[in-house]
């Protein structure tokens, strides 16, 4: 049994009040305050928890609501957080009530859903939550009775006293309960007592979901609600000029067409206030239909852009962004990545003396990779609703992130945050896209123009040509060998528009004495962010396709060559910033090993391809057997081994990891965004290829490792090495190596 100190006191750690009809109410303050750290986009946690709250509530009739406090967009933590919170209560999870919780920067802090820490960063709190509400009704019921509270215990929301054949409801207790103090130390269950975590749990919104009740922002309606839509410049490196709108307001339904600024001049910018361009050309009307249509009849002039400068205060301080002038094309970015590839890059780390050992190399492999642009293509495009009036706002939308977004809503409306009401609907897809406050802002912003609620729409070809995509790659790897083929040197050189994805204290280094990682990066206006495992899906794919290729060059079998540097990093570790656990990592390519039957006979039939990552605080192996179909290559089947601590919710978690597959096979295999003098080439689902249900695998095998580590986050590590999986595949079964993504193109 594990005790945790509340380390709060009334007032900052468990609320408790009575609810009308004598109910109990539980909500925890536990934390806030964590940064992003390093290029990797992930989460640091702070030692102190606080910020963050979630609500338990029971009524005088037993009916138990567990809120769920962060937002949702297909990660199921709708079901996964409440969990936690219900498995320390006690309660009958077919009973509980489940709701998402509102936006409140005071009760529920950030509210952040990214970086895989959902569940990692609830883990405890969420918990200790609800041990400390069933505490609370248990020293109720001893008072009640008057009997020693040890002798009280509880099942499935009911409490009992086995001495005097006593027993009462939670409901019955929890007005009582609303009287006494909060606990100062709460006992934890032993993972070995679990009987909701753990046990797979259907998705709580699933029946609403595939009966198609209104879930996501695209569904809000209100009274008088007006629809808007933005025109933005085709080509990156424009802005307006100037507009002619005449006959646009003689169109059916339009009621304004203006034009705005998002930010005014000098705007210090937080971290996701990323947006692409920044004058406005507004089109409202009364349905979406109508401003679409009217839309088209606008004549606009647009001019180049200047080259400018932007402060950014994000989470590594304030940061000044060179903004160039220009029309972009992907073949002229190509070669310049090329030439910056040949100049002297920063140095990230540097363990021994490469280049000696360079120098003294009996054969030096050398491999470059590179990667186009990736937009991030949601179900559903980016649309919010917004009311503005001088006094309040109310937003309702999809977001991932709406505790980062208020501050840039309140300074750019100048409204004080308890004036700001945010809504959360659930989303129909994120992918880091959704973090970034660009389309909430905008809608804020036509609102108090128009004096009027609006809701602003994206249509498909404004979503995918606005920018905030996956940065566009390229990477140089070079191996050393010494005459009986021992590695002896590693050097690694990525750069990138407008960032690389260089991870420097990730595998392999401190496995290898000599070892080199730089880094470089050219400004681009073609805006990016953070896309599913920032840097990883990248850095993720390459490594480990070359890993491979450095494997057969040294007469290894794959999956052993990368045990023995493992255990090399173990025995006898280079450096002292290695980010991974040598022992989790080797425990993902055991399993895979195993469950694949790597070496068995009847799999000769396959070309396998196989690859591990760590990022994100876990860690991912898959196996990918390929067979042909009709002459091309078909990923048929996927072995997935997972280590990412204790599993909540199994049959969520195989769902998370075969996602993941589906949507890396599909990015590896056909995802490319290009640009031709600054216009985005792929502006709908006809041009931009994307995975056919008929390309998915037919079985996905997911496996995880069994332990009793605290959650360590699912929805990113599967993703990263499904690239490189996919390549080694690709090298057995057509004869050849790929180096540049989408590998469909080499076909």
């Amino acid at each position: 049994m594990e005790k945790n100190k509340t380390a709060q006191n009334r007032r900052s750690f468990l609320k408790s009040s009575v609810l009308a009809g004598g109910g109990l109410l539980i909500s925890f303050k536990l934390l806030s305050e964590f940064t992003f750290k390093g290029s990797s986009g992930t989460l640091d946690l702070p030692e102190q928890w606080n910020e963050l709250t979630g609500y338990i509530k029971i009524t005088a009739d037993n009916i138990i609501k567990i809120y769920n406090p962060n937002p949702e967009f297909g990660q199921n933590v709708m079901t996964s957080l409440p969990m936690m919170v219900a498995e320390e209560l006690g309660v009958d999870w077919q009973k509980v009530v489940v709701e998402m919780g509102p936006h409140d920067n005071v009760k529920l802090g950030p509210q952040f859903t990214g970086g895989s820490n959902s569940v990692r960063m609830y883990w405890k709190p969420l918990r200790e939550a609800g041990a400390a509400a069933r505490q609370m009704l248990i020293d109720s019921a001893a008072q009640g009775w008057g009997v020693p509270a040890n002798e009280i215990s509880t099942k499935a929301g009911v409490l009992y006293h086995e001495k005097s054949g006593k027993s009462g409801t939670y409901g019955s207790f929890a007005s009582a309960a609303a009287a006494l103090p909060i606990p100062k130390v709460v006992k934890l269950k032993d993972a070995k007592d679990f009987n909701v975590v753990r046990h797979s749990q259907k998705n709580v919104a699933g029946k609403n979901i595939v009966t198609g009740k209104p879930l996501f922002g695209m569904d809000y309606t209100q009274e008088g609600m007006l629809i808007a839509m933005i025109e933005h410049p085709r080509a990156f490196g424009m802005k307006l000029k100037s507009f002619d709108a005449t006959e646009t307001l003689k169109m059916p339904g339009i009621t304004d067409v203006f034009s705005m600024k998002m930010y005014e001049e000098g705007y210090e910018q937080a971290g996701f206030d990323t947006r692409t361009f920044n004058d406005l050309l507004v089109v409202v009307g009364k349905t979406t239909w109508e401003v679409m249509n009217a839309r088209k009849k606008l004549k606009v002039i647009w001019e180049p852009i200047s080259e400018t400068k932007e402060t950014v205060a994000g989470f590594r301080g304030k940061n000044v962004v060179t903004i160039p002038a220009g029309l972009e094309s992907t073949s002229t970015q190509l070669a310049q990545m090329a030439e910056y590839a040949k100049k002297p890059a920063q140095q990230l780390r540097k363990d021994g003396d490469s280049e000696t050992a360079f120098k003294n190399a009996a054969q030096i492999i050398e491999r470059t990779y590179t990667a186009p642009f990736l937009a991030h293509n949601c179900m559903e495009p980016m649309n919010f609703f917004a009311h503005v009036t001088d006094e309040k706002a109310l937003l309702v939308g999809p977001h991932q992130a709406p505790g980062w977004i208020e501050p840039t809503i309140s300074k750019i409306l100048n409204l004080p945050a308890d004036k700001i009401e945010i809504r959360i609907a659930r989303m129909g897809g994120g992918f880091g896209l959704r973090a970034y406050g660009h389309f909430v802002t905008e809608a804020a912003l036509i609102s108090k123009k128009i004096k009027a609620p609006v809701k602003l729409v994206y249509s498909r070809e404004d979503d995918m040509t606005y920018g905030i995509y996956r940065p566009m790659y390229t990477v140089t790897y070079r191996a050393a060998l010494d005459t009986n083929k021992n590695l002896i040197a590693f050097h690694i050189k990525g750069g990138g528009i407008p960032e690389h994805a260089v991870h420097p204290n990730r595998f392999p280094a401190g496995a290898i004495d000599n070892y080199l990682a730089e880094g470089w990066a050219i400004p681009s206006n073609i805006t990016i962010g953070a896309f599913r495992a920032p840097g990883s899906n990248f850095n993720g794919a390459t490594e480990q396709a070359f890993l491979d290729e450095l494997a057969e060059a040294m007469g290894k079998d794959p999956i052993d060559f990368r045990l023995e540097l493992l255990q090399r990093a173990k025995e006898k570790p280079v450096g002292k910033n290695n980010e991974y656990d040598v022992d989790r990592y080797a425990g993902v390519l055991h399993l895979v090993k195993e469950k694949s039957g790597w070496n068995n006979p009847e799999n000769k039939q396959y070309s396998r391809g196989v690859a591990a990552y760590f990022c994100h605080n876990s860690y991912a192996a898959h196996v990918i057997d390929m067979l042909k179909k009709d002459g091309q290559p078909y990923v048929e089947r996927v072995i997935s081994a997972i280590d990412c601590g204790i599993v909540v919710n199994p049959d969520a978690a195989t769902n998370m990891v075969q996602g993941a597959v589906v949507d890396g096979i599909g990015n590896a295999m056909y995802g490319g965004l290009t640009h031709k003098d600054g216009v985005t080439e792929q502006n709908n689902f006809n041009r931009y290829r994307i995975i056919r249900m008929r390309e998915a695998p037919r079985k996905i095998d997911v496996h995880f490792v069994e332990n009793n580590i605290d959650p360590t986050g699912l929805g990113e590590p599967p993703f990263p090495p499904v690239f490189a999986a996919v390549a080694n595949a690709l090298y057995k079964s057509m004869g050849k190596r790929f180096y540049t993504q989408p590998f469909s193109k080499e076909l």
